[in-house]
């Protein structure tokens, strides 16, 4: 293991069989444990405590060698319409650096985001990449079109999308454009009050933009929507257009009202 001057504060380098891996200073002896016998995904695929979970890909939740860190890996995938073709194959570093530099500044604008354990990128062929990335997980948290497939009371349903829209209200000020605002990339967790509270996944192509302007949140308001409407139509989602209207409102009177 060697730190290196390009890696964030906190994290160092970890070099094992051609592999770059980036991780927390206090996992990096764990991680470049797992990277001795194969894959950061391998490891998680075949662990015998994985819980399997379903997003772009599966994922696992898994402890760490350490045996105190649970954290959740997966395999770093395209998406889009090309995705089928492209899978999980990159040309060049991946995208698994620019998802730890965005988790980072999430973190540092105030904006729940889980945080990156590690990252591993390997060869493949040629400059053909692959890389996975490993997230502390956070405790008792589901995506949001999981949680609004249950049977929610109508003061529950609420309370989910008022943290929803507290969530992109902090988006809007911070100048936070994400490109892929769907149900699947918000997680519902709980505070230390035990209310719902909601965090941001798949950061890897966020971008910002200029803080607090209204092109900020229009489009990650629209694309949000659509994502709902597309749910509520294929899945029966309990989602409604009275819904996404009170949403906006809510989010647009955060903004409205933060000093």
């Amino acid at each position: 293991m060697a730190e290196s001057s390009a890696t964030p504060p906190g994290y160092v380098r970890v070099t094992r069989r051609g592999v770059e891996a980036v991780a927390l200073s206090s996992a990096a002896r764990a991680v470049e444990q797992v990277l001795t016998d194969g894959t950061l995904y391998q490891y998680a695929e075949h662990h015998p405590k994985a819980r399997m979970l379903v997003g772009r890909g599966t994922v696992y939740a898994v402890p760490l060698p350490d045996a105190v860190t649970n954290v959740v890996v997966r395999r770093v995938r395209h998406g889009g319409v090309l995705a089928p073709l492209t899978r999980d194959r990159f040309l060049g570093r991946t995208r698994a650096p620019r998802e730890l530099d965005m988790a980072l500044r999430l973190a540092r604008a105030g904006i729940p985001t889980p945080e990156i354990v590690a990252y591993a990128v390997y060869p493949a062929a040629g400059p053909v990449r692959r890389a996975d990335v490993v997230t502390r997980e956070v405790p008792e948290a589901r995506d949001l079109a999981t949680v609004l497939a249950d049977e929610l009371t109508a003061s529950d349903k609420r309370a989910v999308l008022a943290a929803t829209a507290k969530l992109l209200a902090r988006l809007a000020l911070s100048g936070v454009r994400h490109p892929d605002l769907n149900l699947k990339n918000v997680l519902i967790a709980r505070d230390a009050n035990g209310d719902p509270e909601a965090w941001v996944l798949d950061v890897d192509r966020v971008w910002f933009d200029v803080p607090g302007a209204p092109r900020v949140n229009d489009a990650n308001l629209r694309r949000f929507s659509r994502s709902a409407r597309k749910l509520c139509r294929l899945q029966g989602l309990d989602i409604q257009e009275a819904d996404l209207l009170w949403l906006s409102a809510t989010v647009d009177e955060t903004i409205g009202t933060r000093p």
